[in-house]
């Protein structure tokens, strides 16, 4: 099994998987001390405003990244246009975001939240430092976003436990988000300036490039936005029946789950990604089997999950965050279902971008928003945050398992590589 993939892909993984440790360790130390200093409301009011700038993430982002390492690895002697093209429309899309945005909250009516929503709008500024991401995972330049990101992370680590210390308010953790973009920017400028291999320069704005690219990248915009709405639905709903304090609970079984948890099957795909976008493009034999390795793969690790944190969820939730009670415990444990349903989505998103039929996951994050909203609705409002779970649990089944099989074509697939 393990034959699918080359030695270069595991040695990419390997360097995913260590960022991701090192990261469930710092988190694991930080974030119970961020959630008691705040305590649950002042953190569900910071990941409430977090979400709702969360949702413009694909318009500021416009979808680029998939269609940008895919055009790399397809066209490696234009890798200095599409970057550079990449950067200027990501630009630009933020600037256009960011002036609605104030003009929004000038003249709303809530002028509480100004500066909060401010801050939070310009770290995404400095997120367009992922640019370098493109290029070094499309090269396999794994190594280099692991020095960048665990780096930034123990000095955002440091700033975040003073913060902790000095009971410091949201206003001081918003800012540091901003500056972990730029402490990986700053690295990724000396890496290119210092590593005489790699040949990148920013060119002048392609008209050309960038209409290739957003032709590509539209339908990905379209069901990102949809995907970032449909993530957030849980959050808005808890306000809106609930309070900021039942978003803080909730955010402690989320950060359990997806941050420890989830993140590592995430980095298995991201690492792996090139190397089959590669084979899908030169061996259709040997693209299939590595999806299937990495199906199989996934699922396992998803039942792992499933496992722990019905062993040990309680205990943790109830020894490192402070503030839990019962309902934390039962929505953590119907939750810790929704990575093993998740990973099989991803896979399938990965496959379909490869086949440029994109518009697909836009259907079915169309869908899981209306399924989400009418199970939320009943839910919600008896069961409080384990009904959320358990509508993000059902909407996560119809989206990523019950869309696969009711399109024909994707059950076509789907059971060739489960039989595999």
């Amino acid at each position: 099994m393990l034959s699918a993939f080359k030695k270069a892909d595991y040695q990419n993984t390997a360097w995913f998987l260590l960022e991701k440790l090192i990261q469930l360790i710092v988190g694991a130390f930080i974030v119970p001390q961020i959630f008691s200093s705040l305590g649950a409301t002042n953190m569900g009011e910071l990941k409430y405003a977090m979400t709702i700038i969360g949702i413009f993430t694909p318009i500021f982002s416009l979808g680029l990244l998939d269609i940008s390492i895919r055009d790399i690895i397809y066209n490696p002697k234009r890798t200095n246009a599409i970057l550079s093209t990449s950067l200027f429309l990501q630009l630009g899309s933020w600037l256009l975001i960011f002036i609605c945005l104030l003009i929004y909250l000038l003249f709303s009516a809530d002028k509480s939240q100004f500066v909060l929503y401010s801050i939070i709008a310009l770290s995404y500024l400095t997120r367009l430092t992922n640019i370098a991401d493109y290029y070094l995972l499309a090269t396999k330049r794994v190594k280099y976003i692991f020095v960048a990101k665990i780096t930034s992370l123990i000095i955002i680590t440091s700033l975040q436990y003073y913060g902790v210390q000095n009971q410091f308010d949201i206003l001081y953790f918003a800012q540091i988000t901003a500056l972990d973009f730029i402490i990986q920017g700053i690295i990724y400028f000396l890496v290119f300036r210092l590593d005489e291999k790699i040949q990148i320069k920013l060119t002048r704005f392609s008209a050309i490039v960038a209409r290739k690219l957003l032709w590509s990248s539209y339908p990905l915009i379209i069901t990102q936005f949809l995907l970032y709405l449909y993530l957030s639905l849980d959050k808005i709903f808890i306000k809106y029946y609930m309070d900021n304090e039942a978003i803080g609970h909730f955010y402690s079984v989320k950060f359990l789950v997806i941050t420890l948890t989830w993140n590592f099957g995430f980095a298995i795909i991201n690492a792996l990604y090139p190397a089959i976008a590669n084979s899908y493009k030169n061996d259709k034999q040997q693209y299939a089997k590595k999806m299937a390795v990495l199906l199989k793969a996934l699922s396992i690790y998803g039942l792992l999950i499933v496992v722990f944190y019905h062993l040990f969820g309680e205990f943790i939730l109830s020894n490192y965050f402070n503030e839990t009670n019962e309902e934390s415990f039962r929505a953590l444990k119907i939750f810790s279902w929704a990575p093993l349903i998740i990973f099989i989505g991803m896979i399938y998103e990965k496959h379909i971008i490869n086949n440029n039929k994109i518009y697909k996951d836009a259907i079915r994050f169309a869908i899981g928003i209306v399924v989400n909203i009418a199970v939320s609705v009943v839910l919600i409002p008896r069961y409080g945050i384990s009904g959320a779970a358990i509508s993000i649990l059902i909407s996560h089944f119809v989206i990523n398992i019950g869309y696969v099989f009711m399109d024909k074509e994707s059950r076509r697939q789907a059971l060739y590589l489960i039989g595999r």
